[in-house]
């Protein structure tokens, strides 16, 4: 297994944020000053500089096609469509397509860290739901203790009772139509269909990290004291993982709902999720000379990849005995790891502005 250079550009800043489009032909880099750059995914060419926000962008969420997504197609999935979330407190529309702004939603003059866009749940979109196929979509995003449903014209579907404390983390649930929100002293799940609050849990500290896991049965914190925290919100079962080495701010499962990448240390530790779950089991430990700064998982295949502060890059085969496939030496610390949806390209934002975009090759 190889990694090889596909492409690489540079920002006017620290890459803060990195998204490819659902389709994979556009990666969006979103720079700590503000500009988001629109990459071609195939040689890298610069297709547009959005503004992004004054004084800073801080998130990015490509709004799903209606393939990806389940929902029905609309004139707003003809195209691709890109928000992002900045420090002027407002979320903003992209026509990614023109290069063009088409709105935007002031949320107040909080910061908005945090964009999660939400379909409606299969069988509320069956048996009728107060969302109208225009609106199948909703993009939730936080500011502070504020969180909110936009519509993708920017109006606003719902404003929710404001969190207790700063929400931290947002995790739309795959199937759709419930999304996670967290903040110091627990994780709120919210109906993304009525608005309603379906279960709250309560857990006595800081939360970092969000994921759920792709079957939808589990609900995993990254946390401040340091440890991981998982939920099974079906039943109300929890397990606790601790003994870090410093908080949990990275999390990625894999496609089968098994495997769980955490940082928190100089290893990525990966739990086994099968059955009844990872507590009271011993995770393995994938060594790095630094500690880890980035986790992903690949969508549909088996690879991780992980990154540490030495700028060390590295992909992994949890399965296998001998789970090191490749290393490259990056001359910057990562900030972000991001598949590709063919997961044939990995996107890799460092802390000096640069993007690379390296090919998996056998």
């Amino acid at each position: 297994m190889q990694l090889t250079k596909h492409w690489a550009a540079q920002l006017d800043d620290y890459a803060i944020d990195l998204a490819w489009s659902p389709d994979g032909t556009q990666l969006a880099a979103a720079s700590s000053a503000g500009p988001v750059s629109l990459f071609a995914s195939a040689d890298g060419k610069k297709l547009h500089e959005l503004p992004g926000h004054e004084n800073g962008t801080n998130c990015l969420a490509w709004q799903p096609s209606a393939s990806t997504s389940g929902s029905q197609p609309s004139p707003l999935n003809s195209q691709l469509h890109l928000a992002t979330g900045g420090q002027d407190g407002a979320v903003k529309f992209w026509d990614a397509t023109a290069g063009q702004h088409t709105a935007t939603a002031p949320l107040g003059p909080t910061w908005v860290e945090h964009l999660a866009w939400v379909p409606p749940s299969p069988s509320r979109s069956e048996s009728g739901s107060p969302r109208s196929a225009l609106n199948a979509q909703l993009l939730f995003a936080s500011a502070g203790r504020k969180l909110v449903a936009l519509r993708a014209d920017g109006s606003v579907a719902h404003t929710f009772p404001l969190a207790a404390k700063s929400i931290s983390a947002l995790a739309a649930q795959p199937a759709g139509g419930c999304v996670a929100a967290s903040h110091f002293g627990g994780v709120q799940l919210w109906d993304a269909d009525d608005f309603v609050l379906q279960k709250e849990f309560p857990y006595a500290n800081g939360i970092h990290a969000l994921v759920w896991s792709p079957d939808n049965r589990w609900l995993v914190s990254g946390n401040q004291d340091p440890s991981v925290h998982l939920w099974i919100p079906e039943t109300d079962v929890e397990l606790h993982m601790s003994g870090y080495e410093s908080k949990v701010k990275h999390l990625s499962y894999d496609h089968t709902s098994r495997w769980l990448a955490t940082g928190g240390g100089r290893d990525a530790c990966i739990w086994d999720c099968a059955g009844e779950g990872p507590e009271g089991r011993e995770p393995a430990m994938l060594p790095h000379n630094a500690p880890v700064c980035a986790v992903a998982f690949q969508h549909a295949h088996s690879l991780l990849a992980t990154a540490s502060l030495d700028g060390v890059v590295q992909l992994w085969s949890p399965e296998r005995a001998k789970p090191l496939r490749a290393t490259v030496k990056m001359p910057a610390a990562a900030t972000k790891l991001v598949w590709s949806p063919d997961d044939r390209l990995l996107a890799i934002g460092s802390e000096k502005g640069a993007v690379y975009v390296l090919k998996s090759e056998a």
